[in-house]
């Protein structure tokens, strides 16, 4: 069975606790490793969740797509989903509950009622509105003791271990076998293979693959957001992201280094495409080696 990252898990034989192992350090990107059905998981807790289907402490599966649960009240809210009671009346997805609907359903109409005190600006969510607040904070509460780089998220700190300190890639692509880092760049790239353009802008008929396509189209078509402009050569970005590695290039810095080997590079997506490179052309170096032993030269 193969992880792409959502919660599914298949259920096996009946195992003691005592048969998975779980990775010793936090800190360390190897993944934690389940000893009966030898499935990865990147985080404890996921992997503490997943012994469940092993044990048969208390396991609930869907009938409808085989997910596993850990309690029933899980099972019903799920339940939710196959059965519409909570359908976007927009784009028809569903959800499990009102709360995920009414926070989905501010997508189409914009409203972002959380406002931050210091700036006015407004979000969607008030999870967005916290990490928007160390901004000006200053806050980054999460740090990487592989490189002591510290971030604002738990999400940008593990996405920094997994792009920079690991080259495990547990996410793979059912249409061309090609693996990933994050679950998040899986369906990214699964969209080059099914076309689909989830993010439409509320104004017009255009529809994006990406939603940073959408962001930069809003600002340009229909002059809503903010430009992030760059104070040294006054180049706008959609992003403060992009111009965060933009002014990285003025500054001359590349905090971005392969456990591998010690060349920087200044943005995590330089530093992933050459990985990508190197592990092609070794591979392509592999099987030529293999056809000349088996042609005999």
């Amino acid at each position: 069975m193969i992880y792409t990252g959502e919660s599914c898990f298949e259920v096996k034989t009946e195992a003691d606790n005592n048969d998975i192992t779980e990775h010793p350090h936090d800190d360390e990107p190897t993944p934690y490793v389940c000893t009966v059905c030898h499935k990865q998981f990147m985080s404890k807790s996921g992997l503490r969740y997943h012994r469940k289907s092993h044990s048969g402490d208390n396991g609930h599966s869907c009938n409808e797509c085989d997910q596993y649960f850990a309690s029933q009240r899980s099972l019903r809210e799920h339940m939710n989903i196959h059965r519409s009671k909570y359908q976007c009346m927009e784009c028809g997805k569903c959800f499990c509950d009102r709360h995920y609907l009414d926070r989905h359903t501010r997508s189409h109409s914009g409203e972002k009622p959380f406002e931050c005190t210091v700036c006015r600006k407004r979000f969607t969510t008030s999870g967005n509105l916290v990490v928007h607040g160390r901004i000006h904070s200053g806050e980054k509460p999460y740090k990487c003791h592989m490189c002591d780089k510290s971030f604002s998220t738990p999400n940008t700190m593990q996405t920094h271990k997994r792009y920079v300190h690991s080259n495990i890639r547990p996410y793979h692509c059912l249409y061309c076998e090609k693996l990933f880092k994050t679950n998040r760049d899986l369906k990214s790239h699964v969209r080059t293979h099914t076309g689909a353009k989830p993010y439409s802008c509320r104004h017009c008929v255009n529809c994006f693959s990406h939603y940073v396509q959408l962001k930069r189209h809003l600002l340009e078509s229909h002059n809503e957001g903010t430009w992030f402009t760059c104070h040294i050569c006054q180049k706008k970005y959609s992003s403060s992201g992009y111009l965060k590695e933009h002014i990285r290039r003025h500054e001359g810095l590349k905090p971005c280094v392969s456990c591998e080997c010690p060349k920087r590079f200044y943005t995590a997506g330089e530093l992933k495409n050459k990985v990508t490179t190197c592990l092609e052309n070794l591979e392509m170096s592999d099987n030529l080696t293999a056809v000349r032993q088996m042609s005999g030269i």
